[in-house]
This record gives structure tokens, C-alpha cells and sequence, in this order.
């Protein structure tokens, strides 16, 4: 790849990492405005119930969605890069027609599962009608998944954006109302009807790209089953991953209480989830150029590392503000009551730096369609995140819950290199190397400032890592992309309009 194909392509991951990973922005601030409202309504111990409920809703969609959110993504994006348009678009009615069977599928088995998911769940109280009232969810979450498969892999990335835009202001609408009214009783309301919301905004776009057609329809169930049975492995690896966090929660609940489910996630979502949020431009850009590459695999070992290039460079700096701003961050978004979370959240925040290297690697096996070994990698570290979690609270309470976290990570990503190098020859570029070094011990030097006891000290360390994070992710992304000129372009054509 000579200079200037490079920089196109560290312009196009950084465009659209940027893209998404600035509406991530706004919709992880929005999150944070609904959970400090939530917080205070509902308290550690209803964030508790809201956390397994929402798991166990998860689980059943996971199990039940036939693997479409990602199947169908390899399957149309191959048929949209060749052009062939006519093709495409009668595999888009095979998708709506398989979304549909997940979606009544996924109802059956979350009425029909509702007394286990309470048993599970549960070692108080009988919650099978809230699992069973909560079965129309699963059924609106397949439909949308469909549908967000079908905005992916045609590359409508602006769409998608205005999309999850509309949807975390739709769920702030409906949480905080029903919340304020109705308290716990608001949850299973409240998830219902975010699951709609979400459904409404989702098909309304993607309709008006790709019209329903009815005509025609007949065999389309048929036609798709090779695009089920690669799903197979996806809802195997859905119902581990998801399962594994039912499963963690509800031991937790055994083990301790709802309080501690509620800090638990509440730390959890803050690290793990929100901060992982800006890696959605892997699912929405990344992964549908992969597996149009899947036949390459020098194309796909550089599509790869480009990807974590410039994931490590934008996701860094943040962590590492994260990390250093979490001891104020956590009382301010959610209450006092949250804060023996802090030395648990600066922990788990660790292990991003891990993700932004597993996940572009871990999509390798996805394009590649090795459906089987997806599976037994995701089985393998589902496994070791409850063992790490479950030892790390034993060991240490709740904040070796997030030292449990940051060990699962390292080893998910040795097991997904291990793989991916002896299967497909992946190594990491020199770049990658480089990055790591860089940025992972300015990372870990903020996390042992936020260990001194003057809490002003730790601050001016934090904000010097933190610094020193973002001057060098500056420099090489100017260095690679002439970002400053960009920065320059955009604000002069502003100026103008």
C-alpha cells in the first residue's frame, strides 16, 4: 500500500469512527442525563431490577434473532459491492421474512421461558408475568435488528446516525416521565415501549430506502436458509455472551444483593458499555468493507489493523479522561449512593484499551464465515468473564469486580490472536505496536495517579497523562491524514454558509 492509499484509508476509518463515535457522544450523553434522572428515582436497588430484567430480555432476543443482525450484514454488503442491486434487494425481503419468524419466535420462547427467567433471575419475589409482559420487546428488538442489518450493509451510515440519535432521545422521553410517575412499576412499561420507539425510527428510515414489498414473497423463507445456518453460531455466541450476563447479575443478586447489582452495573455501563459505544463504527462500517474483503486475506490483515490504528488513537485520550475524571464523573451522573463504584469503573476502564485490539481481530472469523470457531472463542471468554467477575468480587468485593473485568479482557484478547495468527497469519503492524506503547502506560500512569491520597495531585497527574494522550493521537492523526487542513476546509466552508 503506497503513502497516499494509506492515507486514504486512515481517513476513511477515521472518518467514520469519528462520525459514529461523536453520535456515540451524544448518545452516551444523553444516556448519562436518563441514568442520573433514574438514579435518583429508582435508586441502586431499581437500576438493580431494571439491570436483570433488561439482561434476561437480551438473553431471549439473542437466542431467538436467528443471528440475522450479523448474517444478513456478510450477505448483503458481498451482493452491494458487486452491484448487483436486483439480487440485493430480493434478499432484503428473505431478511424482513426471517425478522419476522425470529420476531414470533422470540415471543414463544419468552412466554413460554418466563417461570426459569424468574428462577434464574430471582431468589426473592415471583416476577414470571413481568418476563412474560416483556415478550412483545423481544419480538420489536428483532424486527429492528433486521432492518439495522439491511442500513449497514448498504452502507447508509447517515441514516444509522440520525437513527440511534432518535432513539436515545426517544428512550430520555419515555424513561423519565413513566419513572417519575410510577417508580419501579415503570420498568417493564418503560422497556416495551423504548423497544418500540427504537422500531418505529429504525423501519421509518429504512422503508423509505428500501420500500416494503410484498409481492413476490413466496419461497423467500426457504431461500434464506443458508443465511440461518451462518446465524446458527451468531445466536450460540448471543445466548453465551448474553447469558453470561444474566447469568453474572443474577449471581451477584445470590451472592449480595440488588444494591450490588445496581453499582455493579452501574459501573459497568459507564466503562464497558459507553465506552465501547464508540467502537460502533466497526459494526456499521468495519465489519460490511471486512467481509467484502473475506476472500483477501492480505486485504482483510490491513483493513484490520487500520481499524485498531485508529480505534487505540481516538479511544485513548477518552479512557484515559475517563479513567483520571471518574471519582467526580460518577456522583455527578448518578448520586452519592454510586460512588463505591469508583475504584471498580477505573478499573474496568482498563480493559477498552484491550477491546479496541480484540474486536477488529475477532471480526476476522466473522467475514471468514468460521461460524464454528466464533462460537467456541465467544463460549471461551463468556466463561472467563463470570469466573473473573465472580473471583474478583470474592477476593475484593465490588472493585475486584472490575480487576475480574480487566483479566477476562487480556485473556479474551490472547485466545482471539492466538486464533486469528495461526489461522489467517495475522500480525499486528508496526503501527499497531507503537500505539500500544505510546498510549497503554500513559493510560496505567493515570490509573496509579487516581491511587494518591491528595485528590489535587491526582487530578493535575490525570489531566498531564491525559495531555500527553491527546497531543500524541493529534499528531499521528495528522501526520496520516492531514487532519488539521480537514479541520481547516470544514470550518472555512461554515464560515461561508
Amino acid at each position: 500500500m503506497d503513502k497516499d492509499e494509506s492515507k486514504d484509508s486512515y481517513g476513511h476509518v477515521l472518518k467514520y469512527t469519528g462520525i459514529f463515535g461523536g453520535v456515540q457522544g451524544l448518545n452516551i450523553i444523553i444516556g448519562l442525563v436518563r441514568n442520573k434522572i433514574t438514579a435518583l428515582l429508582l435508586g441502586p436497588a431499581g437500576m438493580g431490577l431494571a439491570s436483570l430484567l433488561n439482561s434476561a430480555v437480551n438473553f431471549i432476543s439473542q437466542a431467538t434473532n436467528l443471528g440475522i443482525s450479523f448474517s444478513a450484514i456478510k450477505h448483503i454488503s458481498e451482493l452491494y459491492d458487486q452491484g448487483e442491486t436486483a439480487e440485493m434487494k430480493r434478499f432484503i425481503k428473505i431478511v424482513r421474512a426471517w425478522s419476522l419468524v425470529a420476531a414470533l419466535l422470540g415471543m414463544i420462547v419468552c412466554i413460554a421461558a418466563g417461570p426459569l427467567l424468574n428462577n434464574l433471575s430471582f431468589s426473592w419475589g415471583d416476577h414470571t408475568l413481568h418476563f412474560i409482559m416483556l415478550s412483545p420487546a423481544v419480538a420489536l428488538m428483532a424486527i429492528t435488528g433486521g432492518e439495522t442489518a439491511i442500513l449497514k450493509a448498504t452502507r447508509k451510515l447517515k441514516a444509522l446516525a440520525v437513527v440511534q440519535l432518535w432513539s436515545v432521545a426517544a428512550s430520555l422521553l419515555i424513561s423519565v416521565p413513566i419513572y417519575w410517575l410510577f417508580g419501579w412499576a415503570g420498568i417493564v412499561p418503560v422497556i416495551i415501549l423504548m423497544a418500540l420507539a427504537s422500531m418505529i425510527i429504525t423501519v421509518a428510515y429504512s422503508y423509505r430506502m428500501y420500500p416494503l414489498r410484498l409481492c413476490g414473497a413466496k419461497g423467500l423463507l426457504g431461500e434464506g436458509m443458508e443465511m440461518v445456518r451462518l446465524g446458527v453460531a451468531f445466536i450460540m455466541s448471543g445466548i453465551m455472551t448474553s447469558g453470561a450476563e444474566m447469568l453474572l447479575r443474577a449471581l451477584l443478586n445470590a451472592e449480595a444483593d440488588l444494591d450490588i447489582v445496581g453499582l455493579y452495573n452501574a459501573g459497568f455501563m459507564l466503562t464497558v458499555t459507553y465506552s465501547g459505544m464508540v467502537f460502533s463504527a466497526m459494526e456499521t462500517d468495519y465489519f460490511p468493507r471486512l467481509s467484502a474483503a473475506n476472500h483477501d486475506n492480505q486485504a482483510m490483515k490491513t483493513i484490520a489493523n487500520r481499524q485498531i490504528e485508529v480505534s487505540l488513537l481516538i479511544v485513548s485520550p477518552m479512557l484515559t479522561l475517563l479513567i483520571t475524571a471518574l471519582p467526580l464523573v460518577i456522583p455527578m451522573l448518578y448520586s452519592h449512593k454510586f460512588s463505591p463504584v469508583v475504584p471498580m469503573a477505573q478499573i474496568a476502564a482498563m480493559s477498552m484499551y484491550l477491546r479496541a485490539i480484540t474486536l477488529p481481530i475477532a471480526y476476522m472469523t466473522l467475514a471468514k464465515s468460521h461460524s464454528k470457531a466464533f462460537f467456541v472463542l465467544e463460549t471461551i471468554s463468556a466463561a472467563a468473564q463470570v469466573a473473573g467477575v465472580l473471583g474478583g468480587y470474592h477476593l475484593m468485593g465490588l472493585t475486584g469486580t472490575g480487576a475480574g473485568l480487566l483479566f477476562s479482557y487480556i485473556f479474551e484478547l490472547i485466545i482471539i490472536y492466538a486464533y486469528a495468527h495461526t489461522r489467517y497469519a495475522y500480525r499486528p503492524s508496526k503501527n499497531v505496536c507503537i500505539y500500544v506503547a505510546i498510549h497503554l502506560p500513559l493510560g496505567i500512569a493515570a490509573y496509579l495517579s487516581t491511587l494518591i491520597s491528595s485528590t489535587l495531585l491526582s487530578v493535575v497527574f490525570g489531566l498531564l497523562f491525559t495531555a500527553a494522550s491527546t497531543a500524541a493521537s493529534l499528531f499521528i492523526l495528522h501526520k496520516k491524514t492531514s487532519l488539521w487542513n480537514s479541520i481547516k476546509n470544514r470550518l472555512n466552508k461554515f464560515r461561508r454558509r
